[in-house]
């Protein structure tokens, strides 16, 4: 499509204050009638990808051209090409591995390449494989390092005496993938009281790490020996393949960062020639660093950008770490917890020593400055390298631009195509917790800071890994699937790329090949209807990648805090949150018909103010809400004041800004920071200090709404927690996505739209499943929605006139037929075999015993007879677990893969005698449950990662017409 930029101006209101906005859009069409075709029809680029794994690098040529044309067959439109280990637990049919960059490794990829785009599909590749990258081939400083802590209490008077091995073994953190080459190197010993008030009650026993044994006299009292190790080779890559396996790469080494990049690029270009003939994008995965925090020049480093020496205090500094890096907090919520009672920020598990006040509070000051230093490095010499290469080599970057030692927001900036991830996870569909982030959203944290970075960039790509699934893999339907996805959208991302395909001959044992992710693969019954769903899915990407998602609020959230008292996290899995209900702010502002985005410090710095409002690139913002932000920077502070001198407003949640992070010249930092705030809390109007989000955090940002004067762009008459919305806007078009995130319910609600968005325009419902459009009408200047299980409406308002009417479905119970006949039954298993029965009542088939392990399609016959053929318009199966599809006599009424699962018959029905036939594909999982002798079939439902319960499955009915 050919693309040229133009300047459309537009009016938004935020507060019942009108302001002109500039936005920049690709070319729509005169009215959104191009804009109408590009959705109806999308192009092969707007289709989903799928991360296709090559499992073991065990590939062959005519298998990868079978994958590539069945996936295209299915509606995928390109492949994000990534080489992984082999599974355990699975026969490999002596396929021979390759080696990652050998010959045969690059022909082949040469070979993926060419046949997708003779098949108009598009590749990415991955760069390394597994994750973080790394290789065997890498030595010395190239590796991961880290730097930890091992601590033994103690309780004197007595003389001590402990072996370097001893102290080793105790520092050695507990992570998930260890290098086995590691080795550690000891830095430090010190002694040191149970509860430190001043350094100087430490003492340095460093001279003794010369020798074989450490021996040291406690005097009487609580004591606490800590060991300060160095670990060089810290983690090996998780899930490589041939070649790429081995430690991980020293993410804080520009040079060795550097070499295995051009290794790679130049391995395969030497080769086959430009990379950008043949992929689109380099990818990178989240950057799972299990704690690695260490280069050779750090606290040279530290020192030269801190201002100070961090050596005496890093013991003290870091925690105690655990698998992924995690370290010792109360975790946040296990997973099978779907509901609790809304609880504060954990407490930290100490380790080691404790810390008196004083000494606690410069201690999480100099956390911050280690934090930040880190994160500066990494950006210096990992990402901004990485961009670099990628750009000389033509190739564009797409990057989950995320882990531990990172800035959250930034590091997306310059990405051409930032990328987010969306889970399958227990409780999606059914739940949303107001304590446990996890609960009930498939988005992760990260998914707000990805999207909102490329907003604040212009950019309208965004990428999400999408269906990532540990947890339910065999058990997900295309309905929870079509939920995560839809949550996708409104936390902002555009550009879906599944998680995932995996490479497997047909051959192989069933259930096939499988690393990970949820079960995209011809053997799952419901694949025959996968392309609806991609269908789906490419109509929204190529419909939004047309336009600017809007936002008319700005969130700080409190970064520096939780890197001062918690340290960075494992992000997009925080173990903890800073505050905990961070994520219910942004949720509660678009569930009542607002739209955000987050920020930071740098960029309300680098703002400008115009008129009360905060302009950064695109985005403008007369709003600003800080979550429980403690500390700022001085500047920050004074760039607020300046926002709301000139006519915007803060709302600082919880608490006041009184300090500034880090320790160098605190006090005077610190008084800047308060006087700066005291000036702000004198605009009472302006700065504006409101409670914590409740259990009900919907209601909360509700009441916020009424009581400031908070004017949404859309009216929502009963907001909901399942209900959520985002607004894009187009050249002449505005576009409304309410979506309900309730498998088991329905919301009736009614809209009112701004006139921003309605002045001068018609409103239609566009149909992401079908294409079709279909004109609304306003009833006093609203619509009314009625939003079934799992759905979304799209609402687009152009200057179009002419189409067909929406008629929505209407129920008359004083007309409804109910089928209460018995049911003939008949299985199709994928095993091969047929089983058949006689139900008189519909029911859940997983409590009927020759059914409970029941996998394929379910076959529901029965007959009714009916008098007067022109009252019967619809058929409604009621309940349904799976993707049904009708027959009525004898002809095909379609297919329903989510939500309510009512069919128009008018057409089929006659007087008399009819008979239905309703087929029923029902997922895996409880039959993977039943394969006892299957390792993987019991490794993702009964052991490993999860033991799933058994799923309802069937048709439960009733089964009305009306």
């Amino acid at each position: 499509m050919n693309r040229r930029s133009f300047i459309v101006q537009g009016s938004l209101v935020t507060f019942g204050y009108p302001f002109r906005k500039l936005l920049s859009f690709p070319e729509a069409g005169e009215a959104g009638t191009n804009l109408y075709a590009i959705f109806k029809n999308p192009a092969s680029m707007y289709r989903p990808f799928v991360r296709w794994w090559w499992t073991g690098d065990k590939v062959e040529r005519s298998e990868l051209e079978r994958e590539l044309h069945l996936l295209k067959e299915a509606g995928i439109g390109g492949v994000e090409i990534n080489p992984i280990k082999f599974p355990a637990r699975t026969n490999d049919l002596d396929k021979p591995a390759l080696q990652w960059l050998s010959p045969e490794w690059i022909d082949l990829l040469k070979f993926s390449c060419e046949e997708a785009k003779k098949l108009d599909m598009t590749c990415d590749l991955i760069v390394g494989s597994g994750w973080p990258f790394g290789a065997e081939w890498l030595k010395g400083e190239e590796r991961s390092q880290a730097v930890v802590i091992g601590a033994k209490n103690l309780e004197g008077p007595m003389n001590y005496e402990v072996s370097l091995f001893d102290l080793l073994k105790e520092a050695d953190p507990s992570i998930s993938s260890p290098f086995s080459g590691r080795r550690m190197e000891m830095l430090s010993l010190l002694l040191a009281p149970a509860v430190i008030n001043r350094i100087e009650e430490v003492k340095d026993l460093s001279d003794q790490i010369s020798t074989e044994t450490i021996h040291c006299k406690i005097p009487e009292g609580k004591y606490v020996l800590y060991v300060l190790v160095k670990i060089h080779g810290f983690m090996q890559v998780i899930q490589g393949a041939p070649g790429a396996t081995g430690p991980v790469l020293n993410h804080f080494n520009k040079e060795a960062v550097q070499k295995y990049l051009a290794t790679m690029s130049d391995s395969i270009q030497n080769r086959i020639g430009p990379l950008s003939n043949q992929i689109r994008s380099f990818f990178t995965d989240s950057l799972e660093l299990e704690g690695a925090n260490w280069c050779a020049d750090m606290l040279t480093e530290f020192h030269a950008r801190r201002g100070y020496d961090l050596a005496p205090w890093l013991p003290f500094i870091l925690f105690k770490i655990t698998s992924m890096g995690n370290t010792l907090y109360k975790p946040v919520l296990p997973y099978n917890i779907y509901e609790s009672d809304v609880y504060d920020n954990p407490p930290i598990v100490e380790y080691g020593a404790g810390q008196g006040p004083e000494f606690k509070l410069m201690i999480q000051r100099m956390r911050y400055d280690f934090e930040r230093t880190k994160a500066e490095l990494i950006r210096e010499r990992f990402f901004l390298p990485l961009l670099d290469w990628c750009k000389e080599n033509k190739v564009k970057s797409r990057v989950q631009a995320y882990g531990r030692e990172f800035f959250p927001l930034e590091n997306s900036f310059d990405v051409d195509i930032p990328e987010a991830e969306t889970w399958i996870r227990p409780g999606l569909g059914s739940r949303i917790s107001d304590a446990d982030y996890r609960v009930g959203r498939a988005y992760t944290v990260m998914n707000k800071y990805v999207s909102s970075a490329a907003h604040l960039k212009g950019k309208r790509k965004v990428s999400c890994e999408e269906l990532t699934n540990i947890h339910l893999v065999f058990n997900e339907t295309l309905e929870l699937m079509k939920i995560a996805g839809d949550q996708s959208i409104i936390s902002g991302t555009t550009h879906p790329v599944f998680h995932g395909f995996n490479y497997s001959p047909p051959n192989a044992a069933y259930p096939g090949w499988v690393i990970y992710g949820t079960f995209i693969n011809e053997r799952n019954p419901w694949w025959p209807y996968f392309r609806q769903f991609t269908d789906y899915k490419a109509r929204l990407t190529a419909l939004l990648e047309q336009a600017i998602m809007f936002a008319d609020i700005a969130i700080l959230p409190a970064t520096a805090d939780l890197w001062s008292i918690y340290g960075a996290q494992n992000d997009p899995f925080p173990l903890t949150m800073h505050p905990q209900w961070q994520t219910l702010v942004w949720e509660s502002i678009h569930q009542n018909g607002n739209a955000c985005d987050y920020i930071s410090e740098s960029v309300i710095r680098d703002a400008s103010i115009q008129n009360g409002t905060l302009v950064y690139g695109p985005r403008k913002y007369r709003s600003i809400f800080l979550t429980q932000v403690e500390s700022l920077e001085p500047s920050t502070a004074n760039k607020l004041f300046e926002f709301v001198t000139s006519g915007g407003r803060i709302f600082f949640i919880d608490s006041f800004p009184s300090k500034a992070p880090g320790w160098k010249d605190h006090e005077q930092r610190d008084k800047e920071v308060q006087e700066c705030m005291e000036k702000i809390k004198s605009y009472t109007d302006r700065s504006i200090l409101v409670n914590k989000p409740g259990k009900d955090h919907t209601g909360w940002f509700k009441a916020i709404q009424e009581i400031y004067k908070i004017s949404p762009y859309v009216q929502i008459d009963f907001p909901d927690k399942f209900v959520s919305q985002v607004r894009y806007q187009a050249k002449d078009v505005e576009l409304l996505l309410f979506i309900n995130s309730n498998m088991n319910a329905s919301y009736k609600i009614n809209i009112t739209p701004s006139s921003s968005i309605v002045s001068g325009k018609q409103p239609w419902l566009w149909d992401a499943e079908t294409g079709e459009r279909y004109s609304l009408t306003f009833h006093s200047g609203s619509l009314s929605l009625d939003l079934g299980p799992a759905d979304l409406k799209l609402l687009v308002f152009d200057k179009e006139k002419k189409g067909p009417v929406f008629k929505p479905v209407k129920s008359n119970d004083q007309t409804a037929l109910l089928i209460t006949n018995p049911w003939s039954v008949t299985g199709r298993h994928v095993n091969g075999t047929i089983i058949t029965k006689e139900l008189e009542k519909l029911s859940d088939l997983k409590e009927i015993p020759d059914w409970v392990n029941f996998c394929g399609t379910v076959i529901y016959q029965n007959s009714f007879i009916v008098e007067d053929q022109t009252k019967i318009e619809y058929l409604d199966l009621g309940k349904a677990f799976g993707v049904s599809e009708l027959f009525v006599n004898g002809r095909n009424a379609g297919a329903k893969w989510y939500g309510r699962r009512i069919y128009p018959v008018k057409e089929l029905i006659r007087n008399g005698n009819n008979t239905i036939e309703i087929k029923l594909i029902t997922t895996m999982g409880n039959y993977m449950k039943s394969l006892t002798d299957n390792p993987i079939a019991q490794y993702w439902t009964n052991q490993g990662r999860t033991t799933q319960p058994l799923q309802s499955t069937g048709l439960l009915g009733p089964v009305t017409l009306y």
